[in-house]
């Protein structure tokens, strides 16, 4: 997707902070953080948001939950921590490729 935000980023046209990647995902500290530790989990396959995510992308959204508790702790979240997954405009949705948040090391933004 030439004009997407987090597509750039995972091409190395914007700089970012990585934290982790692999052959699926790409993970990044987020530019305006929400908690003392607040990363990006990003597919390298543009899927515009969960809505649109398909039953061929199965695989790939189960490999991010599974590898999501791994950044955690490499991000030394053991005490816990947050995933969301905001979903188009109306769910909180900024950026149009689907994306996880990860929180923690302090006090929650939300409820």
């Amino acid at each position: 997707m030439n004009d997407c935000l987090f597509c750039k980023i995972i091409d190395g046209e914007i700089p970012s902070k990585k934290v982790y990647e692999d052959e699926h995902i790409y993970v990044f500290e987020d530019i305006a953080p929400k908690a003392p530790v607040h990363v990006l989990v990003v597919p390298r396959k543009h899927i515009r948001s969960l809505k649109e995510a398909s039953s061929e992308d199965k695989e790939l959204l189960a490999h991010i939950q599974l590898t999501i508790p791994k950044i955690a702790q490499q991000l030394g979240l053991d005490a816990g921590f947050r995933t969301v997954l905001n979903t188009e405009k109306g769910g909180g949705q900024e950026v149009f490729h689907i994306h996880y948040h990860i929180l923690g090391g302090g006090p929650m933004p939300f409820a």
